[in-house]
C-alpha cells in the first residue's frame, strides 16, 4: 500500500471514530451543529457584511452621530409640560430668614444676563432675582459661570439656582428640577440686517450652501440641528460668539431663541434682524435647582405672588418687549 493510501486509510478510521465520541458526548440540542461547524453560506455572512452593513460600520447615520456628540440632540424638540406660573394660585410666601442663595449666570446672554459698561451685572435675571430675594427675605449672590458643564455642577449642588434663560426638557429633569415656567419662546434665524440671499426659514433651508452658528449643548443646537443637519451647524461655547461669526460674514445665520435675538439686536444696533417665522415654537423656560430642592416650592410660590400682582409681567416686558 502506498503512503498517500495508507494515511488515506488512517484518516478514514479516525474520522469515523469522533464521530462516534461525538454522538456518545453531545446531543445535537446541546452542541448545535451550526455552532461546530457553519455552513459555507453562515461563513460567508460572517466573514464578509453587506454594502448596506459596511456603510453602516463607516459611515454613522446623522443621527447616531448627533447622539454621539450631543446626547440631547436625540430629541426632536423640548416638551411642554413645565407649570406655568401665571396659572399657579398665588398664597402665602414663605421666609428665609436672610439665606444667602448663589444664582448661577452666564453674564454673556442678553436680555437675561451681562455686563453693563461698567461691570455691574444686569438683565432680566438679576431683577428677577433680586425681586424674589426681596419678597423671600434671601440674599442674593449672583455667580458667573459658564454655560458647558453647568448642568452636572446643579446636578451636585454647586449653585442654588440657575437663572440663565434655561429651557425645560424632559431629558434636563432627569437631572436637575424645574421652578414654573415663566416664559414660553420659540426659535429664529438670527441674520445680518442687509441679508437679502433668503427671506424665510424655508429658502435658508433649501440652500445647502447656508451655514448657521448657535451655542454648544443647548436646545438652540438641538433645534439647528433638526432644521439643516449638523454639517450645517456651527455651535460655539457662547452666543456672544455665534453672534458675531454672523455679522463678521464666517455664517449666515444664528438659530437663536426670540427673547435673545431681540437681546443681541439691542447690543447690536442696525446690524442684525429677525426672520420670520419661526422654526420652532412653544418653548418653556424655568429656573433649575438641584434634584430635590427644598427651595423649588418658595421659588414657585413668590413667582405665582409675581405673576399675580403684575410684577412678573412688568420685568418681562422691561426686557422680553423692548
Amino acid at each position: 500500500m502506498s503512503k498517500l493510501k495508507t494515511l488515506f486509510f488512517v484518516a478514514l478510521i479516525a474520522a469515523f471514530m469522533l464521530t462516534a465520541c461525538g454522538g456518545q458526548q453531545a446531543t445535537p440540542t446541546e452542541e448545535p451543529m451550526a455552532e461546530e461547524a457553519p455552513t459555507a453560506t453562515e461563513a460567508m455572512v460572517e466573514e464578509a457584511p453587506t454594502a448596506t452593513e459596511e456603510m453602516a460600520a463607516e459611515e454613522p447615520t446623522p443621527t447616531e452621530e448627533a447622539m454621539a456628540e450631543e446626547p440631547e440632540a436625540a430629541e426632536e424638540m423640548p416638551v411642554d409640560t413645565t407649570v406655568s406660573c401665571v396659572d399657579l394660585e398665588a398664597g402665602d410666601v414663605p421666609d428665609l430668614g436672610g439665606q444667602e442663595l448663589y444664582f448661577a449666570v452666564e453674564n454673556a446672554y442678553p436680555p437675561f444676563n451681562m455686563l453693563d459698561d461698567g461691570g455691574e451685572g444686569i438683565g432680566w435675571d438679576y431683577d428677577i432675582g433680586r425681586e424674589i430675594c426681596s419678597r423671600l427675605n434671601c440674599t442674593p449672590v449672583f455667580a458667573e459661570s459658564a454655560w458647558d458643564g453647568i448642568f452636572p455642577a446643579m446636578a451636585a449642588g454647586e449653585y442654588d439656582v440657575l437663572f440663565d434663560g434655561v429651557t425645560y426638557t424632559t431629558e434636563r429633569d432627569e437631572a436637575v428640577d424645574y421652578s414654573c415656567a415663566y416664559v414660553t419662546i420659540g426659535q429664529v434665524l438670527l441674520v445680518r440686517a442687509d441679508e437679502d440671499r433668503f427671506s424665510t426659514p424655508e429658502e435658508f433651508q433649501a440652500d445647502e450652501n447656508l451655514i448657521a452658528s448657535t451655542q454648544i449643548t443647548t436646545t438652540n443646537e438641538i433645534a439647528a440641528h433638526n432644521f439643516i443637519g449638523i454639517d450645517r451647524t456651527r455651535s460655539f461655547e457662547d452666543f456672544g460668539l455665534a453672534v458675531q461669526a454672523v455679522i463678521s460674514g464666517d455664517v449666515d445665520a444664528v438659530v437663536i431663541d426670540t427673547i435673545t435675538a431681540l437681546g443681541f439686536m439691542g447690543e447690536n444696533p442696525g446690524a442684525l434682524r429677525i426672520i420670520q417665522p419661526n422654526i420652532q415654537s412653544n418653548e418653556q423656560l424655568a429656573l433649575v435647582f438641584p434634584p430635590d430642592s427644598e427651595l423649588i416650592a418658595p421659588f414657585d410660590a413668590a413667582l405665582a405672588s409675581m405673576a399675580g400682582d403684575g410684577t412678573l409681567q412688568e420685568i418681562n416686558d422691561k426686557w422680553f418687549n423692548p
